[in-house]
């Protein structure tokens, strides 16, 4: 695709990258027959190819409106269409030089510039989050159903963390809705990986990834985030830990990601590398064990969702599942595996009609099976799926810490 970048786009950080990015494009279309939006909304601007000519557009110094504002703030940012390019195209990194570029240049409404900002000052925030969520529970019965779908039907309460030592550590990202929403998914993670001999280091210092306020458009903020972690993360890495262990794919993804955002830092482009080298999926941890030693007994019949931050993003799809069928868990085939869940983060919430249609659409393909449970690996999936008060959905090392008695 040929480019004609404006005088002002050029001057941007990252001028060259969507340069370059934009002409590794060779609008086939390929992308939109797997993209959700696309899917649904049947307009060309609500698929890859559209929203990659709208981005082009606006740094040619075309014009910009909220209706350009739209059609990008609906991507859910599921990198499916990455995974269907046949020439490479980095999408999402595109879209996130663009989207801020055109949040620049197009003001928005108040009620918008509340909900996001509200989102960027409760969802980082452990502490605050989780004092909301249980004000929440507390009032159920008295909020509207649209707010009930979003607290989860029941919080398994965190069962005790193993205190052995082991010569084997690892570092593990507790994230930042999930100590509230699931608080047992990383107490069952400790458990799980101290069977198997590796003990995890806390990094109390260490908070959200940065992910929410860089997927809001508040870029800034969100490396920042990623340097503050950097920064809690580096004396136990200089200490020998193996790896930086997320149970949050969506997490995951972004640390992954870390190297590559902060490239241009002099102060922190090194460290930032050698952390992405070291984040992992638990997952990746747990594939090269000998589970064996678990001594787990998995007997149940389960549907696994696998988020597009593992699948398409990380390129781990099949892996859970791999490592669940070791186990001995019954797994059911589930239609269009690829397609998003309509989560993405904050998507639910910035976008209420799209999610919710999508995650039907999802329900119906994971229900196919007639599954006992439905197992994931993100904990934005995980409560997006379960909100519809359906078959009930929980994370999978939950299932495997169960099945070990």
């Amino acid at each position: 695709m040929q480019t004609n970048l404006s005088e002002h786009a050029k001057r941007l950080p990252r001028a060259d990258e969507a340069e370059r990015i934009l002409r590794s494009c060779v609008h086939c279309g390929f992308c939109n027959a797997t993209c959700p939006t696309y899917q649904v909304l049947g307009d060309e601007l609500d698929g890859p190819r559209g929203r990659i000519y709208l981005i082009k557009q606006a740094l040619e110094g075309g014009d910009i409106s909220e209706s350009t504002q739209a059609h990008l703030d609906r991507c859910l940012t599921c990198r499916n269409c990455e995974t269907t390019c046949p020439s490479g195209v980095q999408y999402h990194n595109l879209l996130d030089i663009g989207r801020a570029y055109v949040e620049a240049r197009v003001p928005r409404s108040l009620g918008e510039r509340v909900l996001r900002e509200g989102l960027r000052r409760i969802v980082p925030n452990p502490t605050l989050f989780t004092t909301l969520l249980r004000t929440g529970q507390a009032f159920r019965p008295l909020l509207p159903e649209a707010l009930k779908a979003k607290l989860p039907r029941a919080v398994k309460s965190a069962r005790s963390r193993p205190q052995t030592d082991h010569p084997r550590r690892v570092l593990m990202l507790e994230g930042c809705v999930q100590p509230g929403l699931s608080p047992n998914t990383n107490a069952a993670t400790a458990r799980v990986l101290d069977r198997l001999g590796i003990a995890v280091t806390p990094a109390r210092e260490a908070g959200c990834c940065g992910a929410v306020d860089y997927h809001l458009n508040a870029q800034d903020a969100g490396l920042e985030r990623a340097r503050r972690n950097i920064d809690a993360w580096w004396p136990a890495i200089e200490a020998g830990a193996e790896a930086i262990v997320q149970t949050a794919s969506g997490c995951g993804a972004f640390v992954k990601d870390y190297g590559h955002l902060l490239a241009s830092d002099p102060a922190y482009a090194a460290k930032a590398a050698r952390v992405s080298a070291l984040a992992k999926d638990l997952v990746e941890v747990l594939r090269a064990e000998p589970l064996e030693r678990l001594g787990a007994h998995g007997d149940l019949r389960l549907a696994f969702h696998c988020p597009c931050t593992l699948q398409h993003a990380q390129k781990l799809g099949g892996a859970v599942e791999d490592v669940l069928r070791r186990l001995g868990f019954h797994l059911t085939e589930v239609p269009d595996a690829h397609l998003c869940c309509g989560s993405a983060g904050t998507y639910s919430i910035t976008q209420p009609e799209l999610s919710r249609q999508l995650r039907d659409n999802k329900l119906n393909a994971l229900e196919s099976g007639h599954p006992d449970v439905i197992a994931t690996a993100n904990i934005g999936c995980q409560t997006h799926l379960d909100g519809a008060g359906r078959t009930p959905v929980r994370h999978w090392i939950e299932l495997v810490d169960e099945a070990m008695g």
